[in-house]
């Protein structure tokens, strides 16, 4: 290949905060051409959010979620933003929006209004909780979704209170969602010329992603709760555990593993030891074997703990976020890279590659900076494009 997957494809994105601008930098990473139609004024609200700010005053958390895009202002509620917005509808691929459920009808950003402009549009909706039902028109963020889907009972120790994750799990998992979504929809467009709607809500991924947890307590009535030092919560051993400094998490998840973490802890006889010799057999026992466990991981540090184990057993060290961005397996790669911009800004990068085709690599694109270049596009006039930036339009 000489170029990315989705070079040629246009989408259109009206964007805010966190789920949908996710989802769309990572088709921008894939070479997709991804337009962010913000606010004219203060732009799209991220742009705000601190307490972090390069040099040049934009937002660091901003360009977590935008790099490779690129942006116009553009006043959707007004008759000459419409027809802008219309304009590009007619040239791209696709829209997608993260607004509440009942704003993309009231906006114009569903394919019973677009399809007129395009009948290949795709019109990819991604809401809190979706948009029909009682919720429709509910405000809904990462953390609710987390605490009304039962993550907080799962997360912790068994003693303590509700936690969430650390990180906006759900909002990424969403943006995810919605690019899958809208790709499907996009293959079934370019075979039959015809566009859709696709749909999915923070609420809905959230709910989904209990998984095997949910079909437990829904076949079985097993209602999950907490286990401790995160342990899995029928595969043994599948958890952290104490070292001579700090923790190791180690995950013992196939049968193969067993025997050969006893031999590696210095007691191959734990292999063969009729209580520990199944997964059945080891949870039925987890705590005579957890004890044993850490009485001889507590022996060494984890350093040396991970020389004796990593490639041979499952297991990882336990790092904050200082410690996982100068792991020296992040480190001697391209995971992190400097993105272009007024203000380069060094970030993380995708996580799909293409083999021998490189990602491109802007920083988040500074307000409105394709504005004149997209009016231009569509044969607007450069006195055309000053009225439209004198009332506010653009």
């Amino acid at each position: 290949m000489t170029a990315l997957p989705l070079a040629g494809i246009r989408v259109l994105a009206v964007e805010q905060y966190g789920a949908g601008p996710f989802g769309t930098m990572l088709l921008g990473d894939m070479g997709a051409e991804v337009i962010k139609i913000e606010p004219p004024g203060a732009g799209e609200m991220s742009r705000g959010v601190g307490p972090h700010f390069m040099e040049d005053g934009s937002s660091q958390f901003f360009h977590s979620f935008n790099r490779n895009k690129r942006s116009l202002t553009l006043d959707l509620k007004s008759a000459e933003g419409k027809e802008v917005f219309h304009g590009l509808v007619a040239k791209s691929d696709a829209v997608l929006n993260n607004l509440r459920g009942t704003q993309p009808a009231k906006l114009g950003l569903d394919y019973a209004t677009l399809s007129a402009l395009n009948p290949a549009i795709v019109c990819a909706h991604l809401s809190a909780y979706g948009r029909e039902g009682p919720r429709a028109d509910w405000p809904g963020f990462d953390y609710l979704m987390q605490a009304e889907a039962g993550f907080l009972s799962v997360t912790g120790e068994p003693d303590g209170p509700p936690a969430r994750f650390g990180l906006s799990v759900v909002d990424m998992m969403t943006g995810q969602m919605a690019i899958i979504g809208l790709l499907s929809a996009l293959v079934s467009a370019r075979a039959s010329g015809r566009g859709l709607d696709v749909d999915t809500s923070l609420f809905d991924t959230a709910l989904h992603t209990l998984g095997y947890l949910g079909t437990w307590y829904l076949n079985s009535g097993h209602n999950q709760g907490r286990e401790p030092q995160g342990a899995h919560p029928s595969l043994v051993p599948s958890q952290l555990y104490p070292t001579a400094d700090g923790w190791i998490f180690i995950m013992c998840n196939k049968e193969v593993f067993w025997p050969i973490l006893a031999d590696k802890l210095g007691h191959p006889e734990w292999g063969d030891d009729p209580r520990f010799q199944k997964f059945a057999d080891r949870l039925e026992n987890r705590s005579t074997l957890n004890a044993m466990l850490e009485a001889v991981f507590t022996t060494k540090s984890t350093d040396e703990w991970l020389g004796v184990l990593q490639g041979a057993v499952p297991v990882a060290p336990v790092l904050d976020i200082a410690g996982a961005l100068t792991n020296p397996y992040v480190t001697a790669s391209d995971k992190v890279d400097t993105f272009d911009g007024p203000s380069p800004v060094k970030m993380l990068t995708g996580p799909v590659r293409v083999p021998g085709v490189p990602s491109p690599r802007r920083a988040g694109p500074q307000l409105g900076a394709d504005t004149d270049a997209l009016l231009e596009e569509l044969g607007y006039d450069a006195d055309v494009v000053a009225e439209l930036k004198a009332r506010g339009v653009v």
